[in-house]
């Protein structure tokens, strides 16, 4: 289906076409309110879109849609909203002097992925404040950073999941030129960019689409708002919308890859499902562009349907954060089992992560009280991502806590090297590799009193099904905010600076050896004595195998296996053939 392109863009020589989908309006109207004030009909098109090319309006420009001669709204497709998301939008210039012209892209399975949430990575909290860190993120050894969502939310500090102008970059982040100077750069220092897109829902404040046309359907809902409209009446256009946002992500900002929000909340019942288009969208442009370009789904639902191409009955999509991993991983080194920790714990859930990458495959799930999920066999190794933190299982905690305050160094290095060894694509949460000790806690900064207090209503309700002790802290406070800075000094010295070096080497370890840098489970046997919770990993490539041990136990324990110790994370002594507690072991056979 061929897609009308929505927004404004500038076509040059002081001309630009304005294309909004309203089909709510029997009339729309541009309204120019800078630098000159103009009100300009727009021309009826089919399927309720409105139309007009204007002469005399550049970049810099900004204006506003009148419906029906009453309300004024900003661009559901602007590109840029420099006073926020009540203000007018502005026409952005299409043009950017790109240094990096012939990258290409990296193949899946060479991405080392590093999530990092612009506001707080930085004391400045920009796009442009992120560029000089990253020959730090390069010497660790990353070869891709994911953003936080980006689109325009309300205020200057929010997780970006309240976004309600999925095209615009947030303007306190330095908006769409900052973006691409960030992108640039990291192209230069050959890291892929991941951007977080959220398709499953707008945030409440600023979102005035349904104004516009019936983006939003009353038959389902989803946690955080209405759910958006995929397979009802008008659904072919809210399709298009986002596909088209898509699109426009990879290819003016030259995006790596899509990471997509909550797959799990877009309800789409049709013969031919939105996410099977958004994924065909993107190859196709990937194709015309000559470039690597994924699509990598967040799914709470253990369906290996998403993956699978669409010859086999798939969404074609390229690879999926998988929670499983982190929970039996989560569980295997603390002692949390509140909430849906309660349906992991044993040792055999860690083992299947490892063998299969799905711990629920159809079991009974008690958290779900019911069965849940479906087999992963059929999967590779570089369809998984894996995790030991990210932003959802640190700042969805009650106080934001991460692992550095909830386990001691050896656990620490213990969950490092079952991420980065195992036979997955592996992600890091900022901060991880030092151990920062600062919080990632829930933050927002709404104007509405009403909204501010159903946000942290909301908040409270989320924690009754885990044990804590604390208060929550209150998210519209700005501390909370602030508390959530990283202090990357912390890596200069001590234990610090030991796991920093310790993530350096694993990182080393995974890119050189070709057992351990291929991420495929067709070449890997897992193994393991669950009495004594030994878990023994065995990778092979080029004629070579790699033998990873791992002791998640608070006894020694003696490992059978044989060959040639070319690491090992315990600080401590241990007895020949023996294992100390929390610790592995990594040996090498053959050539």
């Amino acid at each position: 289906m061929k897609h009308s392109q929505v927004g404004a863009i500038y076509l040059g020589g002081a001309r630009t076409q304005f294309s909004v989908w309203a089909p709510a309006a029997s009339r729309v109207e541009l309204h120019l309110t800078h630098p000159q004030e103009r009100i300009i009909p727009m021309q009826a098109q089919p399927r309720g879109y409105f139309e007009a090319v204007v002469d005399t309006v550049e970049p810099g420009a900004r204006y506003l849609y009148r419906l029906d001669s009453d309300k004024e709204r900003p661009d559901p497709a602007s590109r840029f909203q420099p006073e926020g998301v009540h203000g007018p939008s502005e026409i952005i210039q299409t043009d950017f002097p790109w240094q990096s012209n012939a990258w290409p892209g990296l193949r899946l399975e060479e991405y080392i992925i590093y999530e990092l949430h612009t506001g707080t990575y930085t004391p400045d909290g920009t796009f442009e404040a992120i560029i000089p860190h990253l020959p730090e993120l390069v010497e660790l050894g990353i070869t891709a950073i994911e953003l936080m969502p980006i689109a325009q939310f309300p205020g200057s500090r929010n997780w970006g999941y309240d976004g309600v102008y999925p095209f615009a970059a947030q303007n306190s982040y330095g908006g769409p030129r900052g973006l691409r100077k960030l992108v640039d750069a990291c192209h230069g220092h050959k890291l892929a960019v991941i951007l977080d897109v959220v398709y499953n829902h707008l945030g409440p404040e600023g979102n005035y689409v349904a104004d516009f046309g019936p983006y939003f359907t009353d038959r389902y809902k989803t946690p955080w708002g209405r759910a958006l409209n995929f397979d009802g009446e008008h659904s072919d256009e809210v399709r298009s919308f986002f596909i088209q946002n898509a699109v426009y992500w990879i290819t003016d900002f030259r995006i790596d890859a899509l990471r997509l929000d909550a797959i799990h909340a877009i309800v789409d019942q049709s013969a031919s499902p939105f996410l099977q288009e958004l994924a065909a969208a993107i190859h196709e442009r990937a194709g015309e562009l000559n470039r690597r370009i994924y699509a990598i789904p967040e799914s709470a639902l253990n369906d290996s349907r998403i993956l699978r191409s669409p010859e086999l009955g798939g969404y074609g999509l390229d690879a999926q954060w998988n929670d499983d991993f982190h929970h039996a991983l989560r569980t295997a080194i603390t002692e949390e089992r509140s909430g849906y920790y309660q349906d992991y714990g044993e040792f055999r859930h860690l083992v299947k992560a490892f063998g299969e990458g799905y711990v629920y495959s159809g079991q009974y799930s008690s958290y779900r009280r019911r069965r849940f999920g479906n087999s992963a066999g059929s999967l590779s190794g570089r369809q998984l991502v894996v995790f030991s933190q990210n932003h959802d299982q640190v700042g969805n905690r009650l106080l934001g806590d991460r692992l550095t305050s909830l386990v001691c160094f050896e656990r620490l290095k213990l969950a490092a090297g079952a991420v980065l060894l195992s036979p997955f694509v592996p992600l890091l949460f900022m901060g991880e590799e030092y151990g920062e000790t600062a919080p990632f806690q829930y933050f927002i900064s709404h104007s509405d009193a009403e909204l501010i207090e159903a946000v942290r209503r909301g908040r409270r309700q989320e924690f009754q099904a885990f044990a804590g002790k604390g208060d929550i802290p209150d998210p519209q406070d700005e501390a909370a905010f602030l508390r959530s800075k990283l202090n990357p000094g912390l890596k200069s010295g001590g234990r610090h600076r030991a796991l920093f070096d310790f993530y350096k080497e694993l990182i080393g370890l995974r890119c050189k050896i070709p057992a351990l840098r291929t991420p495929s489970r067709q070449n890997t046997a897992v193994s393991a004595c669950e009495e004594r919770k030994l878990l023994v990993v065995q990778r092979q490539a080029d004629q070579q195998e790699v033998v990873i041990a791992y002791n998640f136990g608070d006894t020694p324990a003696e490992i059978q296996v044989r060959g040639k110790e070319i690491f090992a994370s315990s600080s401590g002594p241990a007895r020949q053939g023996m294992l100390n507690p929390y610790s592995f072991v990594v040996l090498l056979r053959g050539d």
